[in-house]
């Protein structure tokens, strides 16, 4: 299907049907099947509308589709298999009503306009970051190969900024493969990656916080899973608040909330959950710092925090874990270059879907200020 330069930018949904009334065996009724496939346009002139990238999380909408039989989860794969390697030439279950969708909406109704990408395109079209001020992830963007991570650090060192309302972001590495076409990712499954056998860590698809890897997600986002979890999901604090807790109200992410220290938001929407990402802390006089021995940047700021844990069955395959750890989702920013903003949880735009004033401030502060 032909795109016209005059299609604008943004997420597209096209609808397959097909009806089959019979034929000549008049006592077979009529049938119908229908199917989805989702696909993005990028804007033909980069950063003349927006100076906003979202780039949408496409590597996990892939690694959760189980068409064909096989997705990189056991639970939802043929015969409980989980596969190592899955195709993007397939409907793939999207993701995107669940978590971008309300940010879009927001944006839309709030004026903020938008370019869009898939998350390969930071790989394979690099070349489209110099065109804008500010990169968005949002909801749940799990999965990210090292050219991804490469171009948009690279990004943020020439004063670039990113914000990631997301959670379990950059959590496993894998590796393209067919032009972007498909990618790979044994996970758990480290040992049996070819890779593995070569004792060169460095793209091993596996955690990027995995001690071979050395090179923890924290370093990009300022958080990561190994030190998040779960909030009112995996059975996890079920009856949580999912709210964060304000730490450091005077920073200019507050601005106009009116929130004093310790004072709660975001629990009505439980915007903490169902993952969330945390760094190491250590607490004086009452308040959070990092520690940076995770590879947190030196200049991360801790802004507010809400306690999560990681299901038993999820991390005691790694070897280095330490077994019932609670962690802390931990809202915050650094400035590295660029300024990278993290709200550090799946479910932030679900706050605004429904509407929460803080949530909403919060949003426009980082917007208005990142994207300038």
């Amino acid at each position: 299907m032909p795109i016209g330069k005059d299609w604008k930018s943004g997420y597209f949904t096209a609808r397959f049907t097909v009806e089959d009334r019979g034929g000549k065996w008049t006592h077979r009724g009529r049938r119908t099947a229908e199917s989805d496939a989702c696909f993005i346009v990028r804007a033909a002139e980069p950063g003349k509308g927006s100076k906003i990238l979202l780039q949408l999380s496409t590597n996990t909408y892939n690694a959760y589709t189980n068409w064909g039989g096989s997705s990189v989860y056991a639970y939802n794969s043929r015969a409980k298999n989980q596969g190592s390697r899955v195709s993007f030439e397939r409907p793939l279950s999207s993701q995107f009503p669940n978590w971008e969708l309300p940010f879009v909406q927001w944006c839309e109704r709030n004026g903020y306009e938008l370019d869009y990408a898939a998350n390969s395109d930071l790989e394979f079209h690099p070349e489209l970051l110099q065109h804008y001020r500010l990169v968005v992830s949002v909801g749940h963007d799990e999965y990210w190969s090292g050219p991804m991570r490469d171009n948009l650090e690279g990004f943020i060192a020439k004063g670039g900024n990113v914000a990631f309302f997301s959670g379990n972001s950059v959590c496993w590495q894998i590796r393209s493969e067919d032009g972007g076409k498909a990618f790979t990712c044994w996970k758990q499954n480290y040992h049996a990656d070819p890779v593995f056998q070569t004792r060169d860590y460095k793209t091993l698809s596996t955690a990027w916080s995995h001690h071979l890897v050395q090179r923890p997600e924290n370093q990009l986002t300022g958080v990561g899973f190994l030190w998040g979890g779960y909030q009112r999901s995996h059975g996890q604090f079920m009856d949580g608040k999912a709210a964060y807790t304000v730490h450091r109200p005077e920073h200019w992410v507050f601005a106009g909330t009116e929130l004093k220290r310790g004072e709660e938001f975001g629990g009505k929407d439980t915007i903490v959950g169902y993952e969330a990402d945390g760094c190491e802390l250590e607490w004086r006089d009452g308040l959070p710092f990092a520690t940076h021995k995770d590879g947190t940047p030196k200049t991360f700021e801790v802004l507010g925090t809400c306690p999560v844990r990681w299901h038993p069955d999820d991390v005691e395959w790694y070897e280095r874990w330490e077994k019932g750890r609670t962690g802390a989702a931990c809202l915050g920013i650094y400035t590295k270059g660029g300024t990278v903003f993290t709200a550090a949880t799946t479910d932030w735009a679900h706050g605004l879907r429904g509407g929460d004033k803080t949530v909403d401030r919060i949003t426009r502060n980082v917007l208005d200020r990142l994207s300038k």
